[in-house]
């Protein structure tokens, strides 16, 4: 098996798989371009701990860890097996990075279990997630995508899930697909290119560079999982983009691929 990419996807809300207007097919799309992986590691904005955390759930729980949304919503489930082994290698390879870290049994949330059921809707390949953490910076999250990187020989898929824009209070819920905020654009647009250039200086310093960070993510957990795919990638990495537009006028939906 070669080389795998790794991955960061904007798994956009939780209704992506139930919402005609959302950009949901083309989920499945991106995974059939790829080498299908042996395991999957995945690092969702939404596990937060204050060290990594590897989970080692044998039988990964679906966490439907919001509310309000329609009741279909809640019915859906993603029955992966977990991978305990992998769980235990993940943090291994920390440990020997000196990034200290533990394993405990967690289910999947939802941006981990709603791309994934897009992408590898039979929900047969095994599943391990490992916590970010909101207080430490991207270059921490790069580092520890750098530990990772022995698992993409593997056969191992590292995926990032968060957004790549993420202020919902600039979000605007009645807005047209298509109709976004110009500033979007300009955030993207120089992150892209950083990205093409593999100028990891300027990405990781991105809230002082990049134009409209503060605006675009007033926190960084919904960005922390694009520098920890980074570091997992090769370092003659290809870029490809998928881009799927900008809904609510503020949320970018482009998912990065970091091929070679």
């Amino acid at each position: 098996m070669s080389r795998l990419p790794s991955l960061f996807l904007s798994h956009g809300a939780p209704t992506l798989p139930i919402d005609p207007s959302m950009p949901s097919t083309e989920f499945a799309t991106l995974a059939s371009t790829l080498q299908r992986p042996r395991a999957i590691l995945m690092l969702s904005a939404h596990w937060c701990t204050e060290i990594p955390v590897a989970s080692t759930a044998e039988t990964p729980e679906t966490i439907h860890d919001f509310y309000g949304f329609p009741r279909e919503l809640y019915a859906l489930s993603y029955p992966a097996p977990g991978a305990p082994d992998l769980a235990r290698k993940a943090a291994t390879l920390l440990a020997q990075a000196r990034i200290p870290a533990q394993t405990q049994p967690h289910g999947l949330d939802h941006g981990a279990w709603v791309p994934l059921l897009l992408m590898y809707p039979q929900a047969d390949i095994p599943v391990a997630q490992l916590s970010i953490q909101p207080h430490r910076d991207p270059a921490h999250h790069y580092a520890l995508g750098r530990a990772l990187r022995p698992l993409a020989e593997e056969g191992v898929l590292i995926v990032g899930s968060g957004q790549i824009t993420h202020n919902l209070r600039a979000a605007d819920f009645g807005a047209k697909p298509g109709d976004a905020d110009p500033r979007v654009a300009e955030f993207t647009g120089w992150f892209e290119a950083r990205l093409a250039e593999r100028d990891v200086d300027a990405l990781l310093d991105y809230r002082r560079r990049a134009p409209h960070a503060e605006l675009m993510h007033p926190t960084d957990e919904h960005l922390l999982p694009i520098f920890a795919a980074l570091g997992a990638a090769a370092d003659g990495y290809a870029l490809q983009i998928q881009s799927l537009g900008t809904f609510q006028r503020a949320l970018a939906m482009t998912n990065y691929i970091f091929a070679g």
